[in-house]
């Protein structure tokens, strides 16, 4: 082998292992820092609320938290689901709401899941002008031990309807609504209280297309 050859063969390999010296500094183990119980700090937060038992991921305590948690407790946040009275999709709408948003295929409805977030903020929207006066008349006092916040009425309308709910609030708890299943006013004013829903717009007419 030519002795310039070999020279040049010998100050590559060189380079190569110089090369390799000057980037393995750049490989540093993660801080403890950023580890908690050894896994990587996203900063993704794990509080949960407990809705009869069932723990039940807390995503904020605005309208996404507000809607999510509502939807778990109604369908565990299934979009096909259906119970055994016939109320349909993640927030389990009644044909006669759906009726009013001008939906009568409800097998388009349960397929359609923007369609089926549409119509939850929309009858949101509209049960908060139903109940606006009674949200600025009972907000902030306490019936049976209940505080009673908007989120909370506007969830116990979404399960009782606004005329209910305004019948338990101006009876002071004397009237309250149950389900078939057992689940009463008194419980969404409770299990979904404190949230933020400023970013719902009430409404008396739906503009819905």
């Amino acid at each position: 082998m030519p002795k310039g050859f070999r020279t040049f063969i010998s100050f590559s390999i060189i380079l190569v292992l110089s090369g390799f010296r000057n980037v393995a500094p750049l490989i540093r183990p993660i801080p403890k820092s950023n580890l908690v119980d050894g896994a990587l700090d996203y900063n993704v937060s794990t509080t949960s609320i407990d809705f009869s038992n069932v723990m039940i991921p807390f995503t904020g305590n605005n309208y996404v938290g507000f809607k999510e948690a509502l939807a778990f407790k109604e369908s565990q946040g299934k979009y096909h689901s259906v119970n055994t009275l016939g109320y349909l999709g993640k927030y389990q709408f009644g044909k006669n709401t759906l009726a009013f948003f001008g939906q009568f295929n409800t097998q388009c409805f349960m397929q359609d899941a923007a369609l089926q977030e549409k119509i939850f903020y929309h009858n949101t929207a509209r049960n908060k002008w139903i109940l606006r006066r009674d949200i600025k008349r009972y907000v902030g006092l306490k019936i049976n031990d209940i505080a009673i916040t908007e989120s909370g009425i506007l969830a116990a309308a979404h399960l009782a309807g606004a005329g209910n709910v305004k019948k338990y609030l101006r009876s002071w708890g004397d009237l309250n609504f149950s389900d078939s299943y057992g689940t009463d006013i008194e419980d969404y004013l409770s299990k979904f209280s404190g949230f933020n829903l400023a970013e719902v717009v009430a409404r008396q007419k739906v503009q819905f297309q």
